[in-house]
């Protein structure tokens, strides 16, 4: 009765293809997620150190603009004291022009009148000295304004050009976002659709046999198809079942491009019971050693080992946890998987 029921699940079961198209999209959606992290782990990097090198041209500028603030203060100390000087100058020409009309007006005062024009001469001499030394100071100040300026204008060019270049950086991680999703949804897609042929073909060939089940995304074999009890050498019927198994596997590894990393997975299982051998210290022993049989076995049979995994779970991944002769039977098994390497 409990096969006849195990017959009428399997014969209408879409659980299984559900289930196909749940992994394929979770499996897509977290190594978006992981793209999503790196990308945004590398814009941050790039980003932080165009902020690092935007604030050291800011404190740049602002250094400068102290600077120019200074030299301008000094520039208008400077023209105060020359328009001063040019102010004396002014009234020394008055005084001299005087001197000169007392000088044509009377002979007696020629000699005092003399006199006092040589000490207003001389003091007319130092005050041109003063005012030349204060016209080069200004000429001085103008061309180092002059160079502050072209600083600042070579400042704000580099600002812009890497302002420009982070710009164009954050275009092409996001191209690269882009084109790496497209990408890798491709090859998803693809990888789902070479295994959902496997799956019907396996179908096909094997039919509604009660030691042979799928279970979401492999196919699960009895140990018993393959092994006898506590051995880990292959049965001839094994190898029949297996011969099965590779002529799938080998006309679909044909059809997957070669850039597309996939392997098919055999997992051996144990039930809980124990084993203490010399051949097999544990059941991971016992449950390794069918794995490596069955994948040895398919690479004689013309599958790349490249393509091939064997991995050993003992009795830690049970499908049933009762402790009954069929549980144990249940736990007791191979799987196939065809999935990324």
């Amino acid at each position: 009765m409990a096969l006849s029921r195990s017959r009428r699940r399997e014969g209408a079961d879409y659980w299984p293809g559900f289930v196909d198209a749940l992994s394929t999209l979770v499996i897509g959606i977290v190594f978006l997620l992981s793209v999503f992290v790196l990308a945004q782990f590398f814009l941050s990097q790039e980003i932080t150190g165009k902020d690092t090198a935007l604030r050291r041209l800011e404190n740049q500028v602002a250094e400068l603009t102290d600077l120019l603030a200074l030299e301008k203060t000094q520039k208008r100390s400077v023209e105060e004291n020359l328009a001063l000087l040019q102010s004396t100058l002014n009234r020394n020409d008055t005084d001299r022009a005087r001197l000169q009309g007392l000088l044509d007006g009377g002979a007696g005062a020629a000699g005092a009148a003399q006199s006092r024009a040589a000490q207003l001469q001389g003091a007319l001499d130092a005050e041109k000295q003063l005012s030349q030394r204060a016209q080069s100071a200004v000429e001085l100040l103008n061309q180092q304004i002059s160079a502050m300026r072209r600083q600042l204008a070579a400042l704000e060019e580099a600002l812009g050009a890497s302002e420009a270049r982070d710009k164009e950086s954050q275009t092409r991680i996001s191209d690269l976002g882009s084109r790496l999703n497209v990408a890798l949804a491709q090859r998803v897609q693809e990888l789902a659709r070479y295994r959902s042929d496997f799956f019907g073909r396996m179908r096909q060939i094997l039919g509604n046999r009660p030691d042979i089940r799928v279970v979401g995304d492999r196919f699960v074999f009895q140990s018993e198809v393959f092994f006898d009890a506590g051995a880990a050498l292959l049965k001839p019927e094994g190898q029949a079942e297996l011969d099965k198994l590779a002529a799938v596997l080998t006309d679909i590894a044909r059809e997957i491009p070669p850039d597309i990393p996939w392997i098919v997975r055999v997992d051996g299982h144990t039930d809980v019971r124990p084993i203490r051998t010399a051949q097999f210290p544990s059941n991971w022993h016992l449950a390794t050693a069918r794995a490596v049989s069955v994948v040895e076995y398919l690479a004689t049979k013309g599958l790349s080992p490249e393509r091939l995994a064997a991995t050993g779970f003992g009795e830690f991944q049970p499908l049933e946890l009762g402790t009954t002769d069929e549980a144990y039977r249940r736990n007791r098994r191979i799987e196939f998987k065809i999935t990324e390497r």
